[in-house]
């Protein structure tokens, strides 16, 4: 079985990739490849070329699944498609073309789509993270992210909930990280919180590639700051108990919806005590969606 992925470059649409491959790959009986292959090797005038010969030199094997994120890969997708008309394509969000031109949508939840035979439905979007069930008790990772298009970050806010933890939860090992969108300014307040010898801080600066998802293996618990959704959805996904740090929301829309939704369902919670947190659920949306591609 192989696998091609039309890849926009953006990272978080490969991270969504990368999760459902690897959920087929841990679902199916034989071996499962990925391609990935980017937009610009791909021009439009090349793949319509290719529709009279049924092959594309780019294009390593034959693919079973051609998979699309991003709105300027749905073409290309609907494109290669016809080009191998055996092989079934997946667009990962709300096609910007017609849901019939492909096999499958799969879409979160809070987009509003009713799912069908066509539409998979998710809670967040897709990620390659799985539960090892390696944590460790009483470990906590504080992870930070910054203003966006829909909250404005709140300094004190944050560091009175930081301060709140770091006090309700003495024997614990609190590991604290930041984003790209962390304030600057925000790690020189922070050391001068009260305890805050007790955390150990690791800026974004100085973390390798993975290092935030192997700590999410580790931690029993992660707070989030409200604005980093996905973050939230990949520590569930790694079955950590989640608490979420509230920041001033600027707007409310399907995103921040989808969080009330979550803390309606008792995943999350906003307590700063670790014995407070919600116990971890099931939450594998990624393996879920794998089982229904293959029925």
């Amino acid at each position: 079985m192989h696998i091609v992925y039309i890849s926009d470059g953006k990272a978080g649409h490969r991270s969504q990739a990368l999760g459902l491959f690897k959920a087929m790959q841990r679902q199916s009986q034989e071996i499962v490849t990925f391609q990935e292959i980017s937009i610009d090797d791909l021009p439009i005038v090349t793949l319509i070329s290719a529709l009279f010969s049924h092959q594309l030199h780019t294009v390593e094997h034959e693919p079973t699944y051609i998979f699309g994120v991003g709105s300027h890969t749905h073409f290309r997708v609907w494109l290669l498609g016809k080009v191998y008309n055996k092989a079934k394509t997946i667009i990962l969000m709300k096609p910007s073309l017609p849901f019939a031109w492909f096999d499958y949508a799969v879409i979160p939840q809070h987009d509003g789509i009713q799912a069908s035979n066509k539409v998979l439905t998710t809670q967040g979007a897709l990620n390659p993270i799985v539960n090892e069930e390696r944590h460790q008790h009483g470990r906590i990772l504080i992870a930070l992210g910054g203003s966006s298009k829909r909250h404005q970050w709140n300094a004190a806010k944050v560091l009175h909930a930081i301060g709140q933890i770091v006090e309700q939860n003495p024997n614990s090992e609190i590991i604290l990280t930041t984003s790209r969108r962390t304030p600057k300014a925000f790690l020189a307040e922070l050391k001068q919180l009260k305890n805050i010898e007790k955390v150990q801080i690791f800026p974004v600066e100085v973390t390798p590639q993975g290092w935030i998802f192997e700590e999410m293996q580790k931690a029993e618990a992660v707070w989030v700051t409200e604005d980093s959704v996905s973050m939230i959805y990949e520590a569930l996904t790694a079955g950590c108990k989640v608490g979420v740090i509230e920041v001033d929301r600027l707007r409310h829309d399907r995103i921040t919806t989808s969080v009330d939704h979550l803390f309606h369902q008792q995943y999350i919670t906003y307590f700063t005590a670790l014995s407070k947190l919600a116990q971890p659920q099931y939450f594998a949306e990624a393996t879920r969606v794998a089982v229904e591609i293959f029925k």
